[in-house]
């Protein structure tokens, strides 16, 4: 297998695996339909391939010179697995209300990301296992996971704006973001006790 496969193998299955930003994708995509969805890929993808970019220049390396650092991250991400799970928690379901908020934005959607742990792991591993430290490869690897890390954002919208068909009634909305509210909930727990 090629260098270039093997990267976008490894992109692919980083990136569609479930985690926080897959999920909320596929609330968005429910919630506000795919267009209004694609905002938050594009700004997940943004902020993955950007933190992909730092941790092989050499951010990992200063997280662990300053690993009180990398404790303010971890509890950021939690504090923020932990909004997200109220907000859709607490969502009314009605698809239709004048008073909903709008899709995560792609500041959202890159926030998400470095405060993903999830993202920080693939990250490390990748620039680990596929660069080398050669600058030349590190670019390449982003080049190639960029439009991998979108299509699978993407995916997991497309695939809530599919079933957002279903969830016409406000009752069936509020039990699916309460279903998403517990995955979420289910990420922090875990980050904090694992």
């Amino acid at each position: 297998m090629s260098l270039s496969l093997s990267m976008a193998a490894f992109a692919l299955a980083a990136s569609i695996s479930p985690g926080p930003v897959n999920i909320v994708a596929l609330g968005s995509g429910a919630r506000h339909g795919l267009r209004a969805s694609l905002a938050h890929a594009a700004g997940a993808t943004l902020g993955f391939c950007l933190l992909l970019l730092l941790v092989g220049l050499g951010l990992h390396e200063l997280l662990l010179r300053w690993p009180h650092l990398g404790q303010v991250l971890h509890g950021a991400g939690v504090a923020f697995l932990l909004y997200m799970t109220w907000k859709l928690a607490s969502d009314d379901g009605q698809l239709g209300s004048e008073h909903r908020q709008g899709a995560p934005s792609a500041w959202h959607g890159a926030l998400m990301q470095w405060l993903n742990p999830k993202a920080w792991l693939a990250a490390i591993a990748g620039v680990g296992a596929y660069t080398g430290g050669e600058q030349h490869l590190l670019w390449l690897f982003a080049w190639i996971y960029g439009p991998i890390c979108f299509v699978s954002i993407a995916s997991w919208a497309w695939a809530g704006s599919v079933i957002r068909h279903f969830l016409g009634n406000p009752r069936h909305m509020r039990a699916f973001n309460r279903t998403l509210a517990g995955l979420l909930a289910a990420s922090a727990v875990y980050l904090v006790l694992g």
